[in-house]
């Protein structure tokens, strides 16, 4: 009897622009996190110090480093963030080494990815209703994410990591752009309208 020999494990590996996205996305997020940690440990020693991006009373990172939000787990958020973002940049640099990853490592990026912009929306709650101001560095770290979310989530969709009905596969693999592109604008759209006056004024 000839014993069938073992599945194998099926991974993928992305492509160089998908790749570059996370490094890049991943970058961005990195450097934000950094600014927003050294202006915070300057916040703390110096309760006067302004943060370069406190621009005026909406756009005052101050205001949001100070707020109950910006220390949600216990520790300054940013702090995560330096964790975070440096793990994507591993994941892309690795694919552009050509790496290919099974099913379960890209399942566990996109829940860590799911639970990133999970973190993110509320923050944008937050700051939007809460706090009433914005973080400059933050809105990069906010930008990251969301683009390192969507174009995560179509990839797996596509590599059929993700299960998908075949007119959900078909969208993801002409247009991508409209879900990060809408959700942008829409973020965009709250923060215009939340301080129109301000704008307009």
């Amino acid at each position: 009897m000839v014993t069938p020999a073992p599945r194998a494990r099926r991974t993928a590996g992305g492509g160089r622009a998908f790749a570059l996205l996370l490094v890049l996305t991943g970058a961005a997020g990195l450097l934000a996190s950094w600014v927003i940690t050294l202006d915070k440990f300057e916040l703390l020693q110096d309760p006067d110090f302004v943060p370069g991006c406190s621009l005026n009373p909406v756009v005052s990172c101050g205001s949001v480093m100070e707020s109950d939000q910006a220390e949600a787990f216990g520790f300054p958020n940013p702090m995560l963030g330096l964790v975070a973002y440096g793990i994507v940049i591993c994941v892309g640099m690795s694919l552009l080494a050509g790496a290919a990853f099974p099913r379960w490592y890209w399942l566990t990026f996109e829940a860590g990815c799911f639970f990133g912009i999970g973190v993110v929306s509320w923050l944008q709650f937050e700051s939007l209703y809460r706090i009433n101001a914005l973080c400059l560095w933050c809105c990069l770290a906010w930008l990251a994410t969301i683009l390192l979310f969507w174009y995560l989530t179509s990839f797996l969709v596509r590599n059929a990591f993700l299960p998908a009905p075949g007119p959900v596969k078909a969208f993801f693999g002409e247009f991508t752009w409209v879900l990060p592109l809408l959700h942008i604008g829409i973020v965009g759209m709250l923060i215009l309208t939340r301080w129109w006056d301000f704008w307009t004024s």
